[in-house]
């Protein structure tokens, strides 16, 4: 193999590595970032839920005084 060639070589080697610590990374904060949304969507299923039995509760209570009056 000639010089230029190796040289050539080498400089696509650390082209890739360098490409494949960039793509590590990515993912990492691709992670990071799924996970943060998976806990956001948690809670707002949480919330949703909460809200969902209190307005039951307050419509409950309203049919209940509709129907003493």
């Amino acid at each position: 193999m000639s010089d230029n060639n190796l040289k050539s070589l080498e400089a696509k080697i650390d082209e890739l590595i360098a490409f494949s610590a960039h793509l590590r990374q990515e993912n990492e904060s691709l992670k990071d970032r799924e996970n943060s949304l998976l806990k956001e969507r948690t809670q707002l299923i949480e919330k949703t839920n909460l809200a969902r039995k209190r307005v039951e509760a307050m419509i409950t209570k309203l049919k209940a005084l509709q129907d003493n009056a």
